[in-house]
């Protein structure tokens, strides 16, 4: 899925640029270093050993994996089986071995097509979710106590999301040709390891990151294809084709955004078009489920939910949150046009996803998912990386510690309402912190960390260093001569090429 194109379907000249070090222009990221020896030196040989950067990040991925299974040890060992807020006290919970029963794995019924008992008649994720799903529980063996099989379907699916795991670090690597290393902000991110087990989100993630990987390849049909197959796993994904529709326009670009728009809706369709003939009632489910779904965890909806008298209607939310999210496509739409450079495809990806997160009724801990491929495309500075991930982990520990307090009646163990309000500001400011930065790179594109080493949008594929043909406001006219910040120059687009400098004054 992420091997690297022939000579033939590159762009890529004889000559490659030389990779990007991470330690020479990375403070934190060189003080880092010195656990493993410091920054690499100038006459490092680089390319001559079998450790490559892609090899080594995608075995930090897995070793941080197996470490986040370690951190599930408590209650793979018994919390998810008895007690009602162990599992929460040790923040090791996991939807994957209570819904080995509770969908009708463990009883062999069919995702969509048999009801199920409860008030949950149907599985309520897309269609590929339900197939990997259902795949993990055939591998799974059926001898045992209902525990021994639910243990070893959490282990099925462990080993099947660490495959994804091992594939979104070796994309996100390969992206940037000039910045392999950037994958190691992937790799060793702490809150990927501890919600990479918690759900199935891996899945549609790993999707999405190939696809990236492919239209940076200006491949913008396996691109498609392959978003359209994230999409069947996950919602989130389809947002990608707003920002790409706008820089298409930009770029003038309307050939390779249809390829990959066609590609998108035939590969969609193929997972879901034979459910959806054959099983209307159960295909629907995951759709009617997020309409009916109340406020939920995570969002600022459920702070102003707790802080006023009456609860909110679904109905008035779910109006809200569409006003607010069409407010921020809208607002990523008029930066794309207005903004002195076109911004880089993986700087609008992130934007959109965190504005679905911030704007949705709920947000799961596993959500931080979705964003953290994105982000380093979009912004790899260790600093504002790991101030982003210092507020997730504290999400993530905030959640289970305030179901632990609602769950342990009156001796209210964990964390508090007010608490957990805290904890919600937290991710949600986080979250902000990062779009504001990314932001100001978009508005001072001499502050973008990937420009400002040389390159205009190596994740941009047919977009790199394409020429504007359609620009509003400001960015119609020349662009200024001068940067406010140390480091070079870049002109990027001019005569279709990207990378040319000058130095800065």
């Amino acid at each position: 899925m992420c091997g690297m194109p022939s000579a033939e379907t590159t762009r890529a000249s004889v000559h490659e640029p030389d990779p990007v070090p991470p330690t020479r222009e990375d403070p934190v990221a060189a003080t880092g270093s010195e656990l493993f020896g410091g920054p690499l030196g100038r006459r490092a040989l680089l390319g001559t050993s079998w450790w490559t950067p892609v090899r080594v990040v995608a075995l930090v991925a897995i070793g941080m994996f197996a470490l986040g299974m370690v951190q599930k040890l408590p209650c793979y060992d018994g919390a998810w089986f008895f007690g009602a807020s162990s599992q929460y006290t040790h923040a090791c919970y996991s939807d994957i071995p209570h819904l080995y029963q509770g969908r009708g794995f463990a009883d062999g019924l069919v995702p969509y097509f048999d009801k199920l008992e409860g008030d949950m008649e149907y599985l309520e994720y897309p269609v590929l979710t339900g197939v990997f799903m259902e795949v993990a529980s055939w591998l799974t063996p059926g001898g045992g106590s209902i525990q021994d099989q639910e243990q070893a379907y959490w282990m099925v699916n462990a080993g099947m999301l660490m495959a994804c795991a091992a594939v979104i670090a070796v994309c996100v690597s390969r992206t940037h040709r000039r910045r392999p290393w950037d994958g190691l902000l992937v790799a060793l991110a702490p809150a990927y390891a501890l919600t990479a087990t918690i759900n199935w989100d891996l899945l549609a993630v790993a999707l999405t990151a190939a696809a990236m990987l492919m239209w940076s390849r200006s491949r913008p049909l396996a691109f498609g294809v392959l978003l359209g197959l994230a999409t069947a796993a996950k919602l989130y994904p389809v947002l990608l084709l707003g920002p790409l529709l706008v820089l298409c326009w930009r770029a003038g670009r309307w050939r390779a955004f249809g390829t990959a728009l066609l590609g998108a809706a035939g590969s969609w369709l193929v997972v879901n078009l034979p459910v959806m003939l054959l099983a209307p009632e159960g295909w629907s489910k995951f759709y009617t489920f997020s309409q009916e779904r109340g406020v939920d965890f995570g969002s600022f909806w459920l702070i102003l939910s707790q802080r006023t008298e009456e609860p909110l209607v679904t109905d008035t939310v779910n109006t809200w949150a569409t006003l607010l999210m069409l407010l921020a496509c809208a607002g990523v739409a008029a930066l794309t046009l207005t903004a002195p450079r076109r911004p880089r495809f993986a700087q609008l990806a992130f934007l959109i996803v965190a504005a679905f997160i911030l704007t949705n009724k709920v947000y799961s801990p596993q959500y931080v998912l979705w964003l953290v491929p994105l982000a380093v495309l979009a912004r790899p500075k260790w600093r504002d990386f790991l101030i982003w991930q210092a507020c997730e982990v504290a999400y993530f520990l905030g959640i289970w510690m305030y179901l632990a307090y609602t769950t342990s009646g009156d001796a209210h163990k964990g964390l508090p309402q007010e608490g957990y309000q805290l904890v919600i500001t937290v991710h949600l400011l986080g979250t902000l912190y990062l779009c504001a930065v990314i932001v100001r790179d978009v508005l001072l594109p001499e502050r973008d960390v990937v420009r400002r080493s040389g390159d205009d949008d190596p994740s941009g594929g047919v977009l790199d260093g394409a020429q504007d043909v359609f620009v509003l406001g400001p960015a119609a006219r020349p662009p200024r001569q001068e940067a406010d910040s140390e480091g070079p120059y870049v002109e990027w687009g001019s005569d279709g090429e990207a990378g040319r400098k000058s130095s800065s004054l």
